[in-house]
């Protein structure tokens, strides 16, 4: 049994996933193999935990009839839940996958309009839990009229409160919590580049802007998912790196989710950073097999788990890349027509190798 687990979700939706021949314009599209799930981003993560046996309770907003089909689908699901009513519809999101090409198509549509009294209310009933969960889970897009720096409040409760806070988001949402802290964050790297204003366009790049979030104090844990290139883990004094597992792709909804599911089960369960990040990207990759909106399920995690290769060190590339960024800086500060003698990282590094340190008496 996994330490207890709460998962936020301000802007859940129902998930609306089908096939159909061909997509063209104008001409009515047939669809079969309809489903209908409870999703967006920390639901998706409480279903996952559900399946892999974790305890967990789901805490989100629903209104209107699309949120009494929410609802349902989590109890059909036994997953338990805290549902926050609100005045407007809970919100769709609708993917179709073309047969011919096997291209899916994801349409999201916006969520609903929150109160100030509704979007607080979900601060006040994590502030209010009696026995505070081990680990809180905040995954996916904020509603309109909820504030950009929601995330960051809610981190400010959990870290009070001596959870670990887990967040899976993008843009002001993110940048706002990671300055108030939280315990592991699981940007992709689009969303590294927004967060960072760099283009990181190489491996060598990717791991040392992973590696200065880690050691920022900002989050103590960086996941970094890489689509078909795999997953990257950084944290102090730890980097690894996790190429793709091959498989046959049958559907990209909720890859993120379920990797961040099986992450945070494994380390729930009592379990280190290297096994929980195997299974997070065995987790990835199991969503890719699952059809539609359905997810990860656990034998394929299982499964998957030992055909992932982790590779450790690195920590020397990073730590390269960032002396080059501080030479870049220092050069830019310092320009060659400068008079002052200034150090580069790497001759302040290469003089300390070469000086001996006198003995202390």
């Amino acid at each position: 049994m996994s330490a207890p687990i709460l998962t936020v979700a301000l802007n859940p939706s129902i998930d609306v996933s089908a096939t159909t021949q061909t997509v063209t314009t104008e001409h009515k599209l047939r669809c079969t193999d309809v489903r209908r799930d409870a999703g967006g981003g920390a639901i998706n993560v409480a279903r996952v935990l559900k399946r892999l046996g974790a305890d967990c309770q789901a805490l989100y907003t629903a209104g209107g009839i699309l949120g009494q089909l929410l609802r349902r689908l989590l109890e059909e699901d036994g997953i338990a839940s805290i549902a926050l009513d609100i005045a407007a519809e809970t919100r769709e999101s609708f993917t179709v996958l073309e047969r011919t090409s096997g291209r899916e198509f994801r349409f999201v549509l916006p969520g609903p309009q929150l109160m100030d009294s509704e979007w607080q209310a979900c601060l006040d009933r994590v502030a209010a839990m009696a026995e505070p969960p081990a680990y809180v889970v905040a995954s996916g897009s904020l509603p309109p009229g909820a504030p950009e720096d929601f995330y960051a409040r809610l981190a400010r409760i959990v870290g009070a409160r001596h959870s670990r806070m887990v967040l899976d988001a993008s843009g002001q949402a993110l940048a706002a919590a990671l300055e108030e802290g939280v315990y592991l964050v699981k940007p992709n790297l689009r969303e590294l580049r927004e967060l960072t204003g760099q283009p990181l366009e190489g491996e060598e790049e990717w791991a040392a802007a992973a590696t200065r979030l880690a050691t920022s104090g900002k989050a103590q844990v960086v996941a970094l998912s890489l689509g078909h290139r795999g997953a990257l883990l950084a944290a102090q004094g730890m980097r690894l790196r996790a190429p793709a597992i091959p498989v046959k792709i049958a559907s990209t909804v909720g890859a993120g989710d379920s990797f961040l599911a099986a992450m945070v089960w494994r380390l729930a369960s009592g379990n280190g950073l290297e096994d929980a990040f195997r299974y997070g990207v065995a987790g990835g990759t199991a969503a890719l097999l699952a059809p539609g909106t359905s997810l990860a399920h656990k034998d394929d995690i299982e499964r998957l788990a030992t055909s992932v290769e982790l590779q450790t060190g690195g920590q020397r590339e990073a730590d390269a890349a960032l002396e080059r960024e501080l030479d870049e800086a220092l050069k830019e500060t310092f320009p060659a027509s400068d008079p002052v003698a200034v150090d580069t990282a790497g001759e302040h590094a290469a003089r300390r190798k070469r000086v001996p340190r006198k003995k202390r008496r």
